[in-house]
């Protein structure tokens, strides 16, 4: 079916299908009407001509997928090489006990041993084995199966023997373990000893852990470069480490071994699947034969069409995807044996082989392609299970604004397939997110029908006045003349990539919040506790120099019109007059503090992030929140300050606004309920961007 480029869904207000009772497969059967809709171009149609717009409708019902996708989690897999070398030990541990059983002594087949035992005075304590005694006085008893033997070295071995030859009294007993030392004593012994010692300490060794990638020739290429400019002399000694032909080929060799280890646990177990062609009922039909695992989902969605069941979609790392063999369009006639046409398809046993029966699709279906993954960061909050418009709601993914989405199928434009960060190990299929065209057409239509309503409200709007609001809406935005443009924007994804910064170019820290939340106060205590480490932005203003202050270390003193001039070209992050005077922090500023390899501190009002986050400063964005009343309460009263009850709940309401509003533009959050915490969760933060790598929008690495 052709489906329009831009489309809307109107709800629907079908009952839903729920899963029998008795069913033993694990799936779920609730029906979502599926409605698109073609964006009017008529200048008043108003809703109910968008409603006429409908051009198509189906159920999705979803087959052999577990429920609340979103949410779940399932056990991690382990590795095929783990359980083998566990095996391998398994069997080395029985053989071990079967040799030492067999080689049990009779005491009565030696008379030395028979002395010994009617007499057990005779004879001393070796001492070289009394550390090794456990609490129960048995050596056996340390043999674990996980801790490794002990193992003498050969010049203990040679003094134990002479303390034993010195501690008997009978001669026999001395001469014997002369003998004994005299064969210690050859060299030959004393190699297979050493041999013995390095063969017993390989194989109790504990299992090689499993490889974390296999390009790590390609990660120490990156590492050697980001460290050739380093100013410190470990990081030009690792660079000159890194460049050596011999860690290098280390490295090669690694991901080598780590290319095949790796391919031996594949991301989800394997599907063995089949196809052939055969008559039903006197139609030509492909025959699907699927053996899945019981942790794997089919990863399939139905629709009815009158009496045929027809797939409706093929969801990514289920099994159906795997196999390659079920397409969207291919009409199910029977599954294992159960005839689905005019039934419901949750009546069939999705588990084990299940064998299809199918009329292909008419479709001429294009070769698949290798899709890139796309990682965006979600600019909104989704719950599938309050949108009447999502397909199959058992398939839809919940996410909140911030998270980081990877998005690895978009062949419905308007419903693109995705993981959550984090959940592609825990997660096998993955879930239903609403596309970016998709979600800006629905908002702007949620904005058209409450334009619509407001002349209801007053009465006294003109058309031209509704002209003007929808006008505005399509302007470009600029910082500088603009500041209303935020209200207008309809956010959906933001573009994202990996980014570590550089050990020479740290990022600039951005602190935002209300008033009276702490934020001053904590940049101030970072500029003075560690001043080797951060620094502020040199301000500019056009005020007169005081005899005290220095240009380019209190203010970078300019005239009236350079001001201007800057400030006309964009180049300050924010701006204002105080006393008649003009004053701003500029780009140049912070990008002269990055320079010298310090961390430039930032406090900014909501207005300059647009114009921070456009720039190429990369910052890095922390929102200092307010705790609850009574504790904001008790905090402002450290500093001798008493608010009035509507004050607290100003500053309150306006960090609520602050975040619904600039909240997608936010890289950490700090509840301020104590200042002292509050600063090492603030140097928490900091530190983390030299050691693990951040999600930063795309565009900034182009």
């Amino acid at each position: 079916m052709q489906k329009a480029p831009l489309l809307t869904l109107i709800p629907h207000t079908h009952s839903l299908h729920t899963t029998p009772a008795h069913t033993h497969a694990t799936m779920m059967t609730t029906s979502h009407m599926n409605g698109y809709v073609t964006e009017s171009d008529g200048g008043g149609g108003g809703v109910s001509d968008i409603l006429e717009e409908v051009v198509q409708r189906h159920r999705e019902m979803a087959v052999d997928c577990p429920s609340e996708l979103g949410a779940r989690t399932l056990p991690i897999r382990r590795s095929a090489q783990l359980e083998r070398i566990r095996q391998q030990q398994e069997d080395r541990r029985r053989r071990e006990e079967e040799g030492r059983s067999r080689q049990e002594l009779d005491l009565n087949s030696s008379m030395r041993l028979k002395k010994l035992s009617q007499n057990p005075k005779v004879g001393i304590d070796n001492p070289t084995f009394e550390q090794m005694e456990g609490s129960g006085g048995s050596i056996g008893g340390l043999q674990s199966l996980t801790a490794p033997p002990a193992l003498l070295d050969l010049e203990d071995l040679l003094m134990s023997l002479k303390q034993v030859q010195h501690s008997l009294s009978d001669s026999q007993s001395q001469d014997d373990v002369e003998l004994v030392l005299q064969l210690v004593q050859k060299p030959d012994f004393q190699k297979a000893f050493n041999i013995h010692n390095a063969v017993a300490h390989y194989m109790n060794r504990p299992s090689p852990p499993y490889p974390l990638t296999d390009h790590a020739q390609s990660l120490a290429q990156e590492v050697e470069v980001m460290m050739l400019n380093s100013s410190q002399k470990d990081g030009l000694e690792l660079s000159t480490l890194l460049s050596t032909t011999h860690m290098q080929a280390l490295m090669m060799a690694h991901d080598c071994v780590a290319e095949q280890e790796m391919h031996l646990e594949p991301l989800v177990p394997s599907v063995n699947a089949s196809e052939a062609l055969t008559q039903w009922g006197g139609e030509t039909v492909k025959i699907v034969r699927i053996e899945k695992a019981k942790d794997i989902p089919l990863g399939a969605t139905v629709r009815n069409d009158m009496d045929s069941v027809v797939i409706s979609r093929i969801v990514k790392g289920g099994a159906a995807e795997r196999s390659g063999l079920l397409h969207e369009g291919d009409e199910i006639l029977e599954i294992n044996g159960v005839e689905i046409r005019g039934k419901d398809v949750n009546e069939a046993d999705m588990h084990g082989v299940l064998t299809f029966y199918l009329i292909p699709s008419g479709q001429i279906k294009p070769p698949p392609i290798k899709e890139t993954v796309m990682h965006v960061k979600a600019h909104f909050d989704y719950d599938p299970s309050d949108d009447p418009y999502v397909p199959c709601r058992e398939l839809g993914l919940c996410f909140q604004k911030g998270d980081i989405l990877h998005i690895i199928s978009q062949d419905d434009p308007n419903w693109w397939q995705a993981y959550r960060d984090g959940d592609e190990d825990n997660q096998p299929l993955a879930g239903l997110v609403p596309g970016k065209s998709f979600q800006q057409q629905r908002e702007a239509m949620k904005q058209t029908i409450e334009e619509d309503k407001e002349p209801e409200k007053s009465g006294k709007l003109s058309w031209c006045a509704k002209k003007k609001k929808k006008n505005r809406k399509k302007m470009q935005y600029n910082a500088n003349k603009n500041d209303d443009f935020d209200n207008d924007e309809v956010l959906t994804y933001e573009e994202m990539a990996l980014y570590h910064q550089p050990a020479n170019r740290k990022r600039p820290i951005a602190l935002i919040g209300p008033p009276n939340c702490g934020q001053s106060e904590l940049r101030q205590r970072l500029l003075s506790t560690e001043p080797e480490r951060f620094a502020g932005a040199v301000p500019h203003t056009t005020r007169s120099r005081r005899d005290i202050e220095q240009n380019g270390r209190d203010y970078h003193f300019v005239s009236r019109q350079a001001f201007e001039m800057d400030s006309a070209a964009g180049k300050f992050i924010e701006s204002g007059d105080f006393e008649k005077n003009l004053y701003g922090t500029s780009t140049d500023s912070v990008r002269q503090v990055i320079n010298t390899g310090k961390i430039c501190l930032l406090c900014v009002h909501t207005q300059s992030l647009k114009v921070l986050r456009s720039s190429d400063l990369k910052p890095y964005i922390i929102f200092i929140a307010p705790p609850s009343q009574e504790r904001l309460r008790a905090l402002l009263a450290k500093d001798n300050k008493n608010p009035k009850p509507e004050e607290l709940r100003d500053i309150i309401e306006k960090a609520r606004e602050m975040e619904q509003n600039y909240g997608h533009l936010f890289d950490a959050a700090i509840v301020n309920t104590d200042l002292d915490k509050a600063y090492q969760e603030l140097l928490r933060l900091i530190n983390k961007l030299d050691t693990e790598p951040q999600w930063v929008p795309s565009s900034w690495l182009c």
